[in-house]
């Protein structure tokens, strides 16, 4: 006889992301090198000690490093992804229970704070100096490119190609 499967939710799960995170991903390469120790001490100006707590920026910072590392460009996307990926949960130091900030609460943050602090510059070069003093790179030369990349910009409102406005 034919029965149907019924599916019961597990109440409890005894999981680590660490279990699930692969030994050569890409996110545990880049983890060794990011250091935040001073990150709060040097961000601690630009946050009220009143009010509601604040987003961790450590959480900010490594959201907008998953963002710049698998090319997600949108901060709502963004905020999904690093919701569903385990690896991005465990690079973001987020358990499975815990919320991901919301797009616009990581939007102000991005474009007020870190922007008025040159935190992501000086996280760059400690990151950098780092690799250097590790003989990952030399810091001898620098590549970079200048391809014409055609903007992700709204086609129902531009003008056509060869007309001058």
């Amino acid at each position: 006889m034919m029965g149907q499967v019924k599916h019961q939710e597990q109440l409890f799960y005894r999981i680590r992301l660490e279990d699930y995170i692969p030994d050569d991903h890409l996110l545990r390469r880049v983890d060794q090198f990011v250091d935040f120790t001073t990150l709060r001490t040097e961000l601690a100006a630009l946050y009220s000690h009143t009010g509601r707590p604040s987003i961790d920026p450590e959480l900010m910072i490594r959201m907008l490093l998953v963002g710049y590392l698998y090319g997600i460009r949108s901060e709502t996307s963004l905020c999904q992804e690093v919701h569903l990926n385990l690896a991005y949960r465990w690079f973001c130091r987020l358990d499975l229970p815990d919320p991901v900030p919301n797009h616009s609460t990581f939007s102000k943050n991005r474009h007020g704070r870190f922007r008025e602090s040159a935190l992501l510059r000086h996280l760059f070069e400690k990151t950098v100096a780092r690799c250097i003093a590790d003989g990952l790179v030399s810091g001898q030369r620098l590549a970079a490119d200048a391809s014409l990349i055609e903007a992700d910009a709204n086609k129902q409102n531009s003008t056509p190609r060869g007309s001058v406005a």
